[in-house]
């Protein structure tokens, strides 16, 4: 005799950025939503000092914003109303702090800046306004059943230990998830756990008073401002209360020779001068010492699920360094996904039995379709760091930006830019990457011969004027430096 249909129930554990989105997409759909959270309340006051806030400002971009869109509840201009576009980067060159604009996209282009508590607690509230989502706050998973969906929790506060049961048990507790852990007692997974030797100190700048006695930016706002300095750099994104966040990325080494004021003061007049003025001394000493030095930790996992009772998302199944600002994009990206998959599959809100072959598809597409888009991210951020706080600075670098954006201008549907690509598309990421190094030997040769010809004709024309032939000489330079790496690549 056939069972009744029962509305499906998921636990979601973490409730992040990701989660609090998942929570969102399957209340639309109709299951009966509890998420659970380590840590307390992070919207309520008492809560908001205790909480030590160590996370970098988020970018958001294309693939968040079009997740954010997807659930139906305009939480996308929810988010953008306190959302800072930025056009480019502003690199501060040289001790002095010269400042070179380098914009994303030739048509004007915007990545977000967005405080992550803000668009955190956002999330969390609209999750609870939905009927058939409940919140628990300060449980923390011990282990899960997977196969009996049973969850044994324990209360921050008191201690208790409580059960709970779900059909569907999902991990969005990030890159130390108990869910994974539980997952790998369940299937053959592959996983893998990095620290890069750099780690991270996060600092500010205030704003500034203006004439009119009302706070103003004391950088441009329109700009991810970036201080690159080869083996370390700093950067800067604006806060709607005309502040702005600021993360030093250095080695490890670096930190652990900066032991007093002193130091941390030479060491700022050495690389970040221009700095030291926005900041103020006193401020920087105090919030260098006081933050913590985070890691900066890079994790795969494969696969993501098991059967049709578990899946990992978001850090849980692919942390990854913060240098292409994908993380949370890529995170939203999975939820927005998943929920297509669940449409492809044609899962319903109901369920008979306790197998659901429909379900366990639906998650077996998910891990085969998402591997390679989540590896390639992956390397594309660790990728990243290299060139913002060297690459931008390079000859070679610019020289090819530059006749990219011009071809992408004459020839949009054959030329795009990787970044473009990346943060202002849906493209799969690994599409993005493959189509990248098909680009790539093309527009180097384009880049040399560019660079040839125009050292040429100022060869030419500082023959009577020699002070040109130094710049002559500086393009002659990167242009057969280009020329070389193109027949490096056409011989590999």
């Amino acid at each position: 005799m056939t069972k009744a249909a029962k509305t499906r129930s998921v636990a979601i554990v973490g409730a992040g950025p990701v989660g609090a989105l998942m929570a969102v997409y399957l209340a639309n759909r109709g299951w009966n939503v509890h998420v659970y959270e380590t840590r307390p309340d992070m919207r309520l006051p008492e809560n908001k000092a205790k909480i030590q806030n160590r996370s970098i400002n988020l970018a958001l971009s294309t693939r968040g914003l079009t997740a954010l869109k997807g659930t139906g509840l305009a939480l996308d201009e929810l988010i953008m109303k306190s959302g800072l576009p930025m056009r480019g980067r502003m690199l501060h060159i040289g001790n002095e702090g010269h400042l070179v604009s380098q914009d994303y996209g030739v048509h004007g282009e915007c990545i977000n800046s967005v405080d992550r508590a803000k668009l955190n607690e956002d999330l969390i509230t609209a999750a609870e306004e939905l009927n058939n989502v409940k919140v628990t706050f300060n449980h923390a998973l011990k282990r899960a059943d997977l196969d009996k969906g049973t969850l044994t929790l324990e209360n921050k506060e008191t201690k208790e230990v409580v059960d709970a049961h779900a059909d569907l048990i999902i991990g969005c507790d990030g890159a130390y998830s108990s869910v994974r852990n539980s997952l790998m007692r369940y299937v053959r997974l592959d996983f893998g756990q990095e620290y890069i030797p750099h780690g991270y100190c996060e600092l500010s700048i205030p704003a500034k008073v203006g004439a009119d006695g009302k706070p103003e930016f004391a950088m441009d706002p329109e700009h991810l401002h970036i201080w690159p300095r080869h083996k370390f750099m700093m950067i800067a994104l604006p806060n709607p209360d005309k502040s702005f966040t600021v993360t030093l990325f250095m080695p490890f080494a670096n930190f652990e020779m900066i032991h007093n004021e002193g130091d941390l003061l030479n060491f700022f007049e050495q690389y970040f001068a221009d700095a030291i003025k926005l900041m103020g001394k006193d401020l920087l000493i105090k919030e260098y010492f006081k933050n913590p030095k985070g890691s900066l930790v890079m994790v795969r996992a494969n696969p993501y699920h098991y059967k049709d009772r578990c899946i990992i998302l978001g850090d849980a199944a692919h942390s990854m360094v913060p240098f292409y600002g994908q993380g949370m994009n890529c995170g939203f990206e999975d939820v927005r996904i998943l929920d297509s998959l669940l449409s492809e599959f044609n899962v319903k809100s109901t369920k008979e039995g306790e197998s659901d072959n429909s379900l366990a598809l639906a998650l077996e597409a998910y891990t085969d379709r998402r591997t390679k888009d989540l590896k390639a991210i992956c390397e594309l951020a660790l990728y990243n760091y290299t060139e913002m706080r060297h690459g931008v600075t390079s000859p070679v670098y610019l020289m090819r930006k530059k006749v990219e954006s011009w071809l992408h201008l004459l020839v949009p549907s054959r030329v795009i830019p990787l970044y473009t690509m990346v943060s202002f598309s849906n493209r799969p990421y690994s599409e993005a990457y493959a189509r990248h190094h098909k680009q790539g030997f093309w527009l180097s040769v384009a880049g040399a011969a560019v660079g040839l010809g125009t050292a040429a004709g100022l060869l030419v024309a500082g023959w009577k004027q020699r002070r040109q032939l130094k710049d002559a000489a500086g393009l002659l330079k990167a242009a057969f430096l280009t020329a070389a790496q193109s027949a490096q690549k056409l011989v590999q």
